[in-house]
């Protein structure tokens, strides 16, 4: 199945190093407007979870500056959009008009009205539309969402959610709202549809923190109001310039003991009522190849993509954007209705 990659920033060169793992796509176009980029020199690239980028061999590849143009070429059967948010909604949809799967990069659109808009033209389009949610395929978020659902531990009785990282220095464009959503809404989208995944839309959330995009801060804690849970926590966003890490976690206290992990040093580890500790195996696999490779066999299949639905990411913009707005508010309590 021949693919396109659009955009060949940090998301789009880890999505290239994924699909040379994968034999079923052949990597047909790329899309950039950066010659150096186009030629195949992606060592420049940084991200906040690694970087330097590498050098990919495009010589047997199309290669287009303009998105528009690539999607006219009749031989992509799928498209992987990894271009800056504002994109996402106008070259999906087309993409989608014109008989091509979509694996699109997270955050889906910049707000509800654009996300139900792609969902329509999907349906319309009887193709595959995917977001790169990659959380619902990394083994510690997997084992969460696997043990919640199992009732094995009981009920939750609270949950947080923690992502930081140094406001990005590599990409400029995510500091303009218009086209990212912002720091925030970009950034802990991942943790918003988690709490979609594992507990649904919440009956109210609140939030405070600090935005000052100019100095690289912009901060959310937020608390989502769902029957029968003590407290489900959202935190994090962007800290100053270049020098903070780049950190993940969650604590999940159910019943029956709590289920806990941060990619800052601290393995997934159930700790039992009793007092047991019980580090939890984990398989170690590449997260991103993992929503390639399933995105893949859903297109295959010409199957809606049940692990990551559309649907789903489509509520995580919404619930990330008033998460977002709630700040606003002052730690007021917001009703949620979607």
């Amino acid at each position: 199945m021949k693919i396109g990659m659009f955009g060949l920033g940090f998301m789009g060169s880890t999505h290239l190093r994924a699909l040379k793992n994968i034999p079923g796509f052949e990597l047909a176009a790329v899309v950039s407007d950066v010659p150096q980029q186009l030629s195949g020199d992606l060592s420049g690239i940084q991200g906040n979870i690694g970087g330097p980028g590498e050098v990919f061999d495009f010589s047997n590849v199309k290669k287009f500056t303009d998105p528009w143009q690539a999607l006219e070429d009749p031989e992509l059967e799928a498209v992987d959009l990894c271009l800056p948010t504002h994109l996402h909604k106008p070259l999906a949809i087309e993409a989608l008009r014109r008989g091509k799967h979509v694996l699109v990069e997270k955050p889906m659109a910049l707000d509800g009205e654009e996300t139900e808009a792609m969902l329509e033209a999907a349906e319309k389009a009887g193709r595959v539309l995917m977001v790169a949610q990659v959380l619902r395929f990394h083994g510690a978020y997997r084992a969460l969402h696997e043990t919640a659902k199992s009732g094995r531990l009981g009920a939750v009785r609270s949950a947080l959610f923690r992502r930081r990282c140094a406001a990005p220095f590599w990409q400029r464009w995510v500091y303009d709202k218009s086209i990212s959503g912002g720091g925030v809404f970009d950034l802990l989208i991942h943790d918003a549809d988690q709490c979609v995944w594992l507990f649904g839309i919440p009956e109210a959330v609140s939030s405070v923190g600090c935005e000052q995009l100019e100095d690289g801060i912009d901060q959310l804690h937020s608390h989502l109001y769902y029957p029968g849970i003590g407290a489900v926590v959202i935190t994090g966003g962007w800290h100053h310039l270049k020098s903070y890490p780049f950190s993940m976690e969650f604590t999940v206290v159910f019943e029956g003991g709590t289920l806990e992990y941060s990619s800052a040093g601290r393995p997934l580890t159930l700790y039992r009522k009793d007092g047991a500790v019980e580090p939890q195996a984990i398989p170690e696999t590449d997260c991103y190849q993992a929503e390639i490779e399933y995105f893949y066999e859903c297109c295959l299949a010409n199957k809606p993509p049940e692990m990551c639905p559309p649907g789903d990411s489509a509520r995580a913009v919404k619930l990330t954007a008033l998460l977002a707005a709630a700040r606003s508010e002052n730690g007021a309590k917001v009703p949620c209705r979607m």
